[in-house]
């Protein structure tokens, strides 16, 4: 094992102003999309140069909110523009591979609200279209992106928390009646919203589960209340995650190893602290940045655009067979627990790719 450190690592994130300037084009005009404009305007040099909604006047009234030159009543007007480099799909989840196949087919550099698509068949399709297009796409998880996560994997590398046995993670909200989140017809349930999070960070840890067990609860909105999974990876450790809406819950993350414990308070998948304690010990080193929300949406926009000046065709940060992993699990999860999403075969033969 390596040595307990002194002091945590520094985040070696590079300073976003310092990414080369590109034109994006924002297919979608709700509360994603407006705290990606703001927190990417506020703290890059990236530029805005349209952004597209079916609902022409959603998208004037989107474009004069954030000065953006030009709106469009259609997807397709805004992928034809010459002067956008890369679309961000910021769109429904039951939107997201009609979407992508819009930008990818345009020859446009693709970023896609998590999740990359409702299921693995579907987040296959968008990967072999980029590939076959030789065009950078990515899922934005923006977990993934930010200087917390950088640390995590800073610590992971090193090996001072010994061979991984267990990562718990949990993410829980409550939401009013009308929300989409509510809806079946938009793929709802915590799933999708919330549940991408936990499930994600288990399934990069460990890697894909060897095992999975689920459980869930419906919600009398008719779509699922509440999901439970326990991940087994090929070595045995374990991944334990929950996900509802029942609830508000601490949100918060654990990931144990033979010789030390990271944890990471709530909400875990946004910019916040760790602490790294030595089992068996009480020696313990904290990491504490700013919780700044949603306004570090902007570390995911500076990395896409790093990756497209240099030609790379995936972030090392995200890539997309961690997106499909991840899809491939959730899955499993509503395989077991009997949920289908729109447009799925009712006999819930999911990720068959």
């Amino acid at each position: 094992m390596s040595a307990f450190p002194t002091a945590l690592p520094a985040p070696r994130t590079p300073d976003p102003m310092d990414a080369p300037a590109l034109r994006w084009g924002v297919l979608g005009t709700g509360w994603i999309a407006d705290r990606f404009v703001r927190s990417v305007r506020r703290h890059t040099r990236q530029r805005f140069t349209g952004v597209a909604s079916r609902d022409a006047a959603r998208a004037g009234d989107f474009a004069d909110r954030h000065g953006i030159p030009h709106a469009y009543g259609s997807y397709e007007e805004l992928t034809a523009a010459a002067d956008v480099d890369v679309v961000h799909v910021a769109t429904g989840h039951t939107d997201h591979l009609g979407c992508a196949r819009i930008a990818l087919e345009a020859g446009k550099h693709t970023l896609v609200e998590k999740p990359l698509a409702l299921n693995a068949a579907q987040a296959g399709e968008i990967a072999r279209l980029a590939t076959e297009r030789g065009l950078f796409c990515a899922e934005a998880l923006w977990t993934f992106f930010l200087p917390r996560f950088d640390v995590v994997r800073q610590i992971l590398d090193s090996g001072v928390l010994g061979d991984i046995r267990t990562v718990l993670a949990e993410y829980g909200e409550h939401f009013t009646a009308g929300h989409r989140i509510l809806r079946p017809d938009l793929a709802g349930g915590p799933l999708l919203d919330l549940g991408t999070y936990p499930v994600s960070l288990a399934t990069w840890i460990l890697g894909p589960p060897a095992e999975l067990l689920a459980s869930a609860q419906p919600h009398p909105a008719g779509v699922n209340g509440q999901t439970s999974a326990l991940l087994r990876g090929a070595d045995g450790s374990q991944g334990v995650v929950h996900t509802t809406l029942f609830s508000d819950t601490p949100t918060t993350a654990t990931i144990a190893g033979t010789h030390g414990t990271l944890s990471l308070p709530g909400p875990f998948h946004q910019p916040g602290d760790l602490v790294l304690a030595l089992a068996g010990s009480g020696t313990r080193l904290a990491y504490t940045e700013p919780r700044t929300a949603h306004d570090a949406l902007h570390f995911e926009a500076a990395e896409v655009a790093r990756c497209i000046a240099d030609g790379r065709l995936q972030s090392p940060l995200r890539p997309l067979d961690d997106s499909l992993t991840t899809l491939r699990a959730m899955d499993e999860i509503r395989r077991q627990c009997g949920i289908v999403f729109p447009g799925e075969p009712e006999d819930h033969r999911l990720g068959a790719e």
